[in-house]
């Protein structure tokens, strides 16, 4: 590629990007004086004005309960709730619209095929293979069912600061007494991209069942779980610039149809008796009571959105951003930075040498930055890299250069204030 096209792509790209960041107009204002810069994307997204526009049209003309309705607002309702479940299995080439279960989000998810499918299948002596990189969201649900079953955890290792999961020694703990194995798809501490294909195509050789937390990587980088090769796959909706409260859980056909329900009540039954009960097929088996209708179709707004951006262009710029400012952190010296130099998602945490994460959290905030300080609900990771927290500053496709140098002059002053 000539410098001249190099230059003209990234005009390009700066257009859109300006273009972009005018969609979401929480953007456009000033936190203690200073122009936001919203650095917190790997805790929540921003959402873009037509996401918040679809909320208010449903809200104001076609809210009513789905599926049991046979008036016309419940009509309309059901269709656009089904109509989301059904976007969201093109958004991530599932087989068919009833392998997608909405949830309240990841966390939910995960407990989901924990205590149904776990439940069911998961006995004393079995063992739960998890990654030391692990949210807690991964780990919990895991634990609980592991002290009610009897079953065993074990811990496939991360390689210190660079955070990259220890392959070599895969064999060693994907053995045939695993009965799942459970793992994220881009770290939200490290920004490690993890090779979910090979792990699930591993996994799968043995006859383990795979389930994937894609929270961090479901509106960042293209999904398809038919390539992915995973049983299940879960991800958050106000992660990926839809509202809060909606989530997926992603199963696959042959394994929804063997887990028995999780929770009980109206939607999921097909006959209720006084002795006993009997259930829908999934995906309605697993929804019990009135779901996020609203959530639901703010997320297939904000899938129709980022899918308008193109998954591959906001993976790129993710990476590039994150390349970026790990080079310009790096270069201070006085911190110590997690995660992998190269190929890193889009995101960056550090330590400042003798600086408490939340003190730098709240000095940057004071600077009109917004960052996230502590464990990322990562304790064990944290743990286990010898610190008690970190910052992190975690991007997204509205976020800028400028933003990264802004983020980079406030750790130096950061630093020269706390050295004194």
């Amino acid at each position: 590629m000539t410098s001249a096209t190099q230059q003209e792509k990234k005009a390009k790209s700066a257009v859109l990007l300006d273009t972009l960041r005018k969609d979401f107009p929480i953007l456009d204002q000033k936190v203690h004086g200073h122009p936001l810069i919203y650095l917190d994307n790997a805790a929540t997204s921003q959402k873009p004005r037509v996401v918040l526009k679809i909320l208010d049209h449903y809200y104001e003309k076609d809210n009513a309960n789905v599926h049991r309705g046979i008036h016309e607002l419940s009509h309309r309702a059901t269709v656009a709730f089904e109509a989301a479940r059904a976007r969201t299995a093109k958004f991530l080439n599932a087989t068919t619209e009833n392998e997608i279960i909405f949830t309240r989000g990841t966390t939910e998810s995960i407990n989901l095929v924990a205590q149904a499918w776990g439940g069911k299948y998961l006995k004393a002596g079995d063992t739960i293979l998890l990654t030391e990189m692990e949210h807690h969201s991964n780990i919990v649900p895991w634990q609980l069912l592991a002290e009610r079953t009897g079953a065993k955890i074990r811990w496939l290792p991360v390689t210190g600061d660079e955070g990259l999961l220890d392959l070599g020694r895969l064999d060693e703990f994907l053995t045939r007494d695993v009965k799942i194995f459970s793992f994220t798809h881009i770290s939200n501490t490290l920004g490690t991209v993890n090779p979910a294909a090979e792990l699930c195509e591993r996994a799968r050789k043995l006859g383990i069942v795979t389930l994937v937390d894609a929270a961090q990587s479901a509106g960042h980088a293209p999904l398809d779980v038919r390539e992915i090769g995973c049983d299940f796959l879960a991800f958050s909706g106000h992660k990926i610039c839809g509202p809060t409260g909606i989530g997926i859980l992603y199963g696959r056909k042959e394994v929804l149809e063997v887990t028995p329900p999780w929770q009980g009540g109206g939607e999921m039954i097909l006959d209720v008796d006084f002795t006993r009960s009997t259930y829908k097929q999934p995906p309605h088996r697993f929804e019990a009571g009135t779901p996020d209708i609203a959530g639901a179709i703010g997320l297939h707004a904000a899938l129709d959105y980022l899918d308008g951006i193109g998954r591959n262009n906001i993976f790129a710029h993710d990476q590039e951003l994150a390349s970026y400012a790990y080079e310009k952190l790096a270069s201070l010296g006085g911190l110590r930075i997690f995660g992998p130099k190269k190929g890193r998602a889009g995101l960056v945490s550090f330590v400042v040498n003798d600086v408490h994460a939340h003190d730098v959290v709240t000095f940057a905030d004071q600077r009109g930055i917004a960052l996230r300080g502590g464990h990322h609900c990562n304790q064990p990771l944290h743990k286990k890299l010898g610190v008690e927290s970190s910052a992190r500053a975690s991007f997204y496709f509205y976020n800028t250069r400028a933003e990264v140098d802004r983020l980079v002059d406030v750790i130096k002053e950061i630093q020269k204030f706390f050295s004194r």
